[in-house]
């Protein structure tokens, strides 16, 4: 295999005896079999940090709708007043005044 790397690995004579047994009930040679479980340790370490970053947006879910929410509801009082100062300058007896009169749709 070009490219490839060997590594040493220490194991106790337990995991070692276990390790082998396990070969043979798979057939499966040494280094194939290291590398599958390489392989299956990676992507379950990477489906864990995508489960603890779902968990994360689910546990913030409340607090960031209460923040949207706050400033959304500053927002329409904002405009409701601008609204109502647009408004008051639309008054029919205002010819002396130099505000502008707004239509408001």
């Amino acid at each position: 295999m070009s490219g490839s790397k060997r590594f040493v690995v220490n194991l106790s004579e337990k995991l070692f005896n276990e390790f082998n047994e396990t070969l043979k009930k798979d057939s499966k040679k040494r280094s194939e079999f290291i590398r599958e479980a390489i392989v299956l340790y990676i992507e379950e370490k990477k489906k864990l940090g995508y489960e603890e970053m779902q968990k994360g947006y689910i546990e913030m879910a409340q607090l960031n709708l209460e923040l949207c929410e706050c400033g959304f509801e500053r927002d329409i009082k904002e405009l409701e007043e601008y609204e109502a100062m647009l408004s008051e300058s639309d008054m029919p007896d205002d010819t002396d005044s130099k505000t502008r009169g707004y239509i408001l749709c």
